[in-house]
């Protein structure tokens, strides 16, 4: 808005040739009168007329003049009058707007903004004592409301700053430390150790830096009275495991002793309790513990299977189909025989119980490939990814396992603290076959002839059949 004018300059008046025009009347009346004056009056009716025209010219001058300073005086009046409106108006439209967008948001106003008041360019200056203090007031009122601004506005910017500080450090922290320190305290390191791979020293939050150090503190104790926990049950298992290996021991004694007549009825005590070894060993091996059993000697690839069918429910089942002279090395047979049977126990459990599930031996030169095929139902997908990553050791949170998973994730684990591999494919036989690969660093030469072919008993082995399949366990 342009700084309005203060006013317009007035018009000349006529009043200034009033002296004049009154000389000219006198001059124009009186002449009459003294020419008709006698001649003897007629020099003092002249100076009469003179002297009252000399009065009338000074009286019109005197009127004239009093005209003159009267209108100059309507005139300063006027012009002030016009001057405060003009103020006023643009003190209303100019400044007064300007002024309430400096208060209302004065962080974009630019430096220097209470000078806003002043107008463009600073050309406003009210004449007003009133304006001018209204004018020197709103000065102060931006200015203290400038500069509260701006400190608001730094220390926002220092929030947003140390905000964005803080949430890179949770990301981190969240993405990489604390899935770290999780992995590495699973591990058996100590707190310590973790605490100083951890390098607190590289989030720059110390509240982020606190609640790592107090989170992986916590973690570090659950972890401990987890491994206490599970190093009980695995002592405690360990028993179980011991009194079982005796119970068989003693089974396998008695039925060299008795006759036939209570024969079957060992041999059906002698299956159970390997049932139950099973059992024990494979929350022994859950739990961080090892098997209850252990071999001095390579164990023929046939027997390493018919062990492993002795220990499932659903022995009649399986059928056994292996033409290999490899025998497996006597630190692994225990677990690639507990691997063998978890799998078998499953293949059997997920058939109908007519089915039979078929067990295949193929030497390579990579080593042996054993596969299992059963005839029920094909895995969902779903099912096959949760079976496939339990298969391969993914499953360490014994959280995580559901009950029909247990013997997948002993597998898993198996699998990997021997380098086996264990994959999933469709079955000629239409349900599911499962190809194991044993490498042939756990394989030994076997001098004995091999069986061409072998088929699992319908009843379980008896005393000297076991005996001969499956070496008795070092001392």
């Amino acid at each position: 808005m342009a700084h309005p004018d203060a006013s317009r300059p007035r018009p000349k008046s006529a009043w200034r040739h009033l002296p004049i025009a009154t000389l000219v009347v006198t001059a124009a009346l009186g002449t009459p009168v003294v020419l008709a004056a006698p001649d003897a009056a007629r020099p003092w009716v002249a100076g009469t007329v003179a002297a009252a025209g000399g009065c009338l010219v000074l009286l019109a001058s005197a009127a004239a003049r009093l005209h003159r300073r009267l209108t100059a005086q309507l005139d300063r009046t006027l012009a002030e009058s016009a001057r405060q409106r003009s103020e006023a108006a643009y003190l209303a439209g100019a400044v007064v707007p300007e002024m309430t967008a400096a208060l209302q948001d004065p962080t974009t106003a630019a430096p220097g903004a209470a000078g806003a008041v002043r107008g463009p360019a600073g050309a406003w200056h009210p004449a007003e004592p009133q304006l001018m203090a209204v004018q020197r007031a709103v000065e102060e009122a931006v200015g203290v409301a400038q500069r509260r601004a701006a400190a608001v506005d730094g220390e926002r910017r220092q929030a947003v700053r140390a905000l964005a500080s803080m949430s890179d450090d949770l990301r981190k922290a969240m993405a990489q430390t604390l899935p770290t320190a999780v992995r590495r305290l699973g591990e058996g390191a100590s707190l310590e150790t973790v605490r100083a791979e951890m390098r607190l020293s590289q989030f720059a939050n110390a509240h982020v830096r606190e609640l790592v150090e107090a989170g992986v503190r916590e973690l570090a104790v659950s972890e401990r009275r987890s491994a206490a926990a599970q190093a009980a049950s695995a002592k405690a298992l360990s028993r179980v495991q011991a009194q079982a290996v005796s119970i068989l021991a003693d089974l396998r004694g008695m039925q060299d002793r008795h006759g036939e007549a209570v024969l079957g009825d060992l041999l059906e005590l002698d299956h159970s309790t390997s049932q139950l070894g099973l059992l024990t060993d494979r929350l022994a091996l859950l739990m961080g513990g090892r098997a209850s059993r252990s071999w001095n000697k390579p164990i023929p690839m046939e027997s390493v299977l018919r062990g492993a069918v002795g220990r499932i429910a659903a022995y009649r089942r399986v059928r056994i189909n292996c033409s290999s002279n490899a025998a497996v090395s006597g630190f692994a047979a225990e677990g690639v025989m507990h691997l063998l049977a978890e799998l078998m126990d499953n293949a059997t459990s997920f058939s109908a119980p007519i089915d039979q599930v078929h067990v295949y031996v193929e030497e390579r030169s990579a080593g042996i490939v054993v596969t299992i095929e059963d005839s029920g139902l094909k895995m969902a997908d779903a099912a096959l990814r949760r079976a496939e990553e339990a298969v391969s050791g993914a499953m360490s949170d014994l959280a995580s396992l559901q009950g029909t998973r247990l013997g997948l994730a002993v597998v898993g684990r198996l699998a990997v603290k021997y380098g086996i591999s264990v994959s999933y494919r469709p079955s000629s036989r239409g349900g599911t076959g499962v190809v194991v690969h044993l490498p042939a660093q756990l394989l030994a030469q076997q001098r004995t002839a091999p069986h061409r072919t072998a088929h699992a008993p319908s009843a379980p082995p008896r005393g000297r059949a076991v005996a001969a399949a499956e070496p008795a366990p070092s001392p």
